[in-house]
């Protein structure tokens, strides 16, 4: 039962008993209680439609969203099977690994030229290259990049 139908009953057991609205306080009292309760009963559904309404126009735009996404960047399912050695059109930096403690880092072209860096959370010294150790069979060294036409 919806809250119109609730407030529509009370008003019909409000009517049922009789009540005098023209000359009793409590009538007119009661009487002008259940015409703000059938009010806010319209308003509350209003809302309701309304709401209901614009989350399916907020689905559709996300729908229309999600379409364009995958136009302009493509399927995002093959951005974890990338190689280590990343894309030859980005930024010259990589990633690497600290063998002691693990920790993932950042490093530039310069950095690598310059083969040793120190991890800045144990500040260990290590050997870094550019070479891949991935284990993809494309290319000589296993990353399935094109470094090797170089």
């Amino acid at each position: 039962m919806t809250i119109t139908e609730k407030v529509a009953y009370l008003k019909g057991l409000s009517d049922g008993l009789g009540i005098d609205t023209e000359k009793s306080k409590e009538g007119k009292l009661i009487s002008v209680i259940i015409d703000i309760l059938e009010e806010m009963g319209m308003s509350i559904e209003d809302l309701e439609e309304n709401a209901t309404a614009l989350g399916e126009e907020l689905d559709a735009v996300s729908d229309d969203l999600a379409d364009v996404e995958e136009l302009l960047y493509g399927d995002d399912e093959d951005e974890d099977d990338e190689c280590c050695c990343g894309d030859e059109d980005e930024d010259d930096f990589f990633e690497a690994e600290c063998p002691n403690c693990k920790e993932p880092l950042v490093i530039d072209e310069d950095v690598l030229r310059a083969g040793v860096i120190e991890c800045p959370s144990c500040h260990s010294q290590f050997a870094v290259s550019d070479e891949c150790d991935c284990d993809d069979d494309d290319c000589d060294c296993g990353c399935g990049c094109d470094h090797d036409d170089e």
